[in-house]
């Protein structure tokens, strides 16, 4: 399973990408960068299975019964990461409200 330490990192890796991408192209649009952070979790969670900064830390995001998370779960586990709540509210897992209203978890590569 994915522990905090390394899910916090992987967060905070893909929040500076997304931040650095508004300041290019957004003048720094909070909006902007909360769309794109969303964006990236939808398609790269949801086709390869893990983001750019969950794959620097070795993480990667798959159902329970260790399938890929699938388009589906990409798009639902992103709006519901930037609603913030669901991703600090985690179980004896470590699995938050957004993994398990997919039923998706969080584990290392």
């Amino acid at each position: 399973m994915g522990r905090a330490g390394r899910r916090i990192l992987a967060i905070c890796f893909d929040w500076g990408l997304s931040y650095l991408i508004a300041i290019a192209f957004f003048n720094a649009n909070p909006t902007a960068i909360l769309a794109i952070f969303a964006a990236e979790q939808m398609v790269l969670v949801g086709t390869l299975g893990y983001s750019i900064g969950h794959r620097i830390m070795g993480l990667q995001v798959q159902r329970l019964d260790g399938g890929p998370a699938g388009l589906l779960a990409g798009v639902v586990r992103a709006v519901l990461l930037c609603l913030l709540i669901p991703a600090i509210i985690v179980d004896a897992d470590h699995r938050g409200l957004h993994d398990k209203a997919m039923k998706t978890v969080l584990v290392r590569r």
